[in-house]
């Protein structure tokens, strides 16, 4: 069927117009196009003279000749890398779970022997943890990628790739934080989920409940993992070598966290607290700890001292823990320098491993499996993604095991304060 197509400048265009390009007559004598029966995107044509939109005008690939759909399908598989590979730091830190609330088992507790009589028996040997119900937030996330066609008719692949780039590393960033500021904050979270009431907690921060007992120690309402060195007695605001003893190894042990029961400690600090971790020495070797700070393979100094003896080779761990960047260890305590750390405090947790069971903290994501991770939406024009698209992001986060790990806030008062950073 041929018509004429109005144009602004009044000028009148012959066309071919396929079945189903008419729509309704605002007024005599003109008929509205359907342009997407015409093969013209709205907001992508070039426009030639008078303003008419041609379907030759629409800008398909990339100034470097890549085809738009080519993007797409490599931003989605850069989607999937990020996806199935999160950092370090979060797989050492972290569990998926896909429930808002669940009740976890916290360490300590065991079971005893009974003296025998004569004719008793005795009662059936069950472990009776201590449960936890736990509750995770939820929060949605969202990014806009917006491009005009003008923009894409110009950009090589890099500049168009720069964009993903930067929501991918949005993302991983967002992650840490999250987890970080779930950690820092003392402060347990009141939520609705399902229109019950729930907990997030936090580590153990003196909020009335009482850790487990483990073997002859016992705790109370009032004890927490978010402590300040100058609770410690003598201690200022500098970290020192007792300071990990007490607040940190002793605290852990305590609650039953040991290296035969599957646990790694790790102490995270940034480079500045790190640097003085460095010169920590034990007693024997004139500091005042009880370990000497062991440098990791190929840090200098692989050195035992005794009495500022030379008396061998330290069997030095590796620099790396799956991606954490390893200086040494003190005592149990591996040394993980990170500045994500502020350098107002230090952190130390039991780990279980890369997402393991025992790790600290939850990392909830939506129970249905399309809705996990970062996602890559299409916007209002589905045949041209990249013109209007939205990268979207579902998690939350909340503690799993109060007793996994210790904030130290280097303070000379007792009263903990979380870092301006994850406050």
């Amino acid at each position: 069927m041929k018509t004429s197509l109005w144009t602004p400048g009044n000028g009148l265009i012959d066309r071919v117009l396929p079945a189903g390009a008419f729509a309704t007559t605002p007024r005599k004598g003109m008929e509205l196009v359907n342009l997407a029966k015409l093969g013209i995107m709205p907001g992508l044509g070039g426009g030639r003279a008078h303003g008419t939109h041609v379907a030759g005008d629409v800008v398909t690939q990339t100034a470097s000749g890549t085809d738009l759909n080519v993007v797409w399908r490599d931003f989605l598989d850069l989607l999937n890398a990020a996806n199935s590979s999160r950092q370090a730091l979060l797989r050492f830190l972290t569990f998926d779970v896909t429930n808002p609330t669940e009740l976890v088992a916290q360490a300590g507790g065991g079971v005893d022997f009974e003296r025998s009589t004569e004719f008793g028996e005795p009662v059936g040997a069950r472990i009776q943890p201590t449960y936890f119900n736990l509750g995770y937030t939820f929060f949605w996330y969202d990014l806009a990628a917006r491009y005009t066609w003008q923009y894409l008719a110009d950009a090589t692949d890099t500049m168009v790739n720069s964009v993903a780039d930067a929501a991918v590393e949005a993302w991983l960033r967002l992650q840490v934080t999250e987890v970080l500021r779930t950690i820092f904050n003392n402060t347990n979270l009141g939520v609705n989920i399902n229109q019950q009431a729930y907990v997030v907690y936090k580590f153990y921060n003196a909020d009335g409940t009482v850790p487990p007992s483990y073997k002859t120690n016992t705790f109370d309402g009032t004890h927490t993992h978010y402590k300040t060195t100058g609770g410690a007695g003598a201690n200022t605001n500098v970290l020192e070598a007792t300071d990990l003893d007490v607040l940190v190894i002793d605290d852990f042990e305590s609650h039953g966290y040991s290296i035969s029961g599957g646990y790694r400690f790790v102490l995270m600090a940034n480079k500045a607290n790190s640097d003085t971790i460095r010169g920590f020495r034990s007693v024997v070797n004139g500091g005042t700890g009880r370990y000497d700070f062991l440098p990791a393979q190929g840090q200098p100094g692989q050195i035992m001292l005794q009495n500022q003896n030379i008396v061998g080779q330290v069997q030095a761990v590796p620099n790396t823990l799956d991606g954490l960047d390893v200086i040494g260890t003190y005592g149990p305590l591996i040394i993980v320098k990170d500045d994500y750390m502020p350098a107002s405090h230090v952190l130390s947790f039991a780990t279980g491993g890369s997402e393991s069971l025992n790790n600290p903290v939850g990392f909830r994501q939506h129970a249905q499996t399309s809705l996990r991770g970062l996602r890559l939406v299409k916007g209002r024009n589905p045949d041209y993604p990249l013109i209007d698209s939205f990268w979207s992001v579902g998690f939350g986060t909340g503690i799993r095991q109060r007793g996994g790990g210790i904030v130290l806030q280097l303070a000379s008062g007792t009263s903990y304060t979380p870092p301006t950073e994850y406050a």
